[in-house]
């Protein structure tokens, strides 16, 4: 049986790694040039880390894991709210649960598949035909390959799932707000701890996993995500943000977009199915996307080689509702929206710290 994968990320060599093992011939394609490093840290959370030991890449996560020490909450004038332990904000387990550097996930789960699976780098799918035997592919590139199952790994904005099912914007559900992240010097002083400036409905953080640069965040309720309009939000912030506006018009890996979930009544049609984002986002906002993929291509994997898709559907969907379902309970409370929302979040974070 032949397997097509759009999308070489996190669900992506995940899904790649266990079709291999249920002896399916796999090809992944990507559009970028080579895999992809980088990123914001992302966490590792409950049953992914299980999947990830299981994949023999637990050890090499471990060293590579982010020890974040404070989340330190700031007034519109720079003064401390409070620093708060994040594992007690986030309700998660100091210990257990593992954050990472995105780009070193990303390698790992590389390496772990390279050797067994066919990469396509600076190629995607173009059109997909299943009203023949199997699923005719049509790729940019100008080569036509023919698969028994097609998987969409490609993402929030998943190409696979537009061809297959439709506009992603019967799918797409808007959170309240647009973001844009980038990378610019350290020049805060910070080491394994983030700053979080807010005023209602905008927030400015800067995470340090380093010494020489640190990821930048600019978080704002609004549904344009344009860089000019979210730096036009933040012009009269003070604390950092201005130094903050002058790294992100120089940024080189500037990236702008909404804050949304994908929802969906069904991940399959035919000989294609969809995992990870492009199934099923959650956003950052959770806190679980990355953990969704790994678990999700696990499962995808062992349905497709034992039950059919179906099972996938059914056995994940209960997983998928939970996770989508922590809107509220993590980072969304950390972005209020009015005076009165900001000031009953200070209270908590002050009660934290006590």
């Amino acid at each position: 049986m032949k397997a097509l994968i759009s999308g070489a990320s996190i669900a992506g060599p995940a899904l790649a790694y266990w079709l291999n093992r249920y002896g399916y011939e796999v090809t992944v394609v990507e559009k970028a040039s080579a895999p992809r490093g980088g990123g914001y840290p992302i966490d590792i959370r409950g049953p992914a880390l299980e999947v990830v030991r299981r994949m023999g890449i637990l050890p090499q996560l471990e060293d590579a894991r982010i020890d974040l020490r404070r989340l330190t909450f700031l007034n519109e004038d720079g003064s401390t709210i409070a620093s708060v332990d994040p594992h007690a904000l986030a309700g998660s387990d100091a210990g257990q649960d593992l954050e990472v550097r995105r780009g070193d996930l990303t390698q790992a789960l590389y390496a772990a598949v390279r050797d067994d699976v066919e990469f396509v780098f600076g190629d995607s799918v173009v059109s997909l035909d299943q009203s023949g035997h199997g699923v005719d592919v049509a790729f940019a590139s100008g080569g036509t390959r023919t698969f028994d199952l097609v998987f969409g790994a490609d993402g929030l904005h998943s190409r696979t799932r537009a061809l297959v099912f439709g506009p992603e914007e019967q799918f797409q559900h808007y959170l309240g707000y647009c973001f844009a992240g980038f990378t610019m010097p350290n020049s805060f002083g910070l080491r394994d701890e983030v700053v979080m400036w807010n005023t209602p409905g905008r927030a400015a953080a800067v995470y340090a996993v380093g010494d020489d640069e640190v990821h930048a965040l600019l978080t704002v309720a609004q549904s344009q995500p344009r860089a000019d309009l979210i730096a036009e939000t933040f012009g009269d912030a003070g604390w950092e943000v201005p130094q903050m506006l002058t790294a992100l018009r120089d940024a080189d890996d500037l990236f702008v977009d909404t804050v949304s979930q994908i929802r969906m009544p069904q991940w399959s049609r035919g000989n294609v199915a969809l995992v990870g984002d492009a199934a099923y986002a959650p956003s950052f906002l959770t806190g679980q996307g990355t953990s969704l993929a790994l678990v999700g291509a696990y499962r995808l994997a062992h349905s497709v080689a034992n039950e059919g898709l179906a099972a996938y559907e059914s056995r994940t969907r209960e997983f998928v509702t939970a996770n989508q379902g922590k809107i509220g309970v993590g980072d969304a409370k950390l972005i209020p929206t009015t005076s009165q929302a900001l000031e009953q979040r200070n209270a908590m974070l002050r009660n934290l710290n006590q």
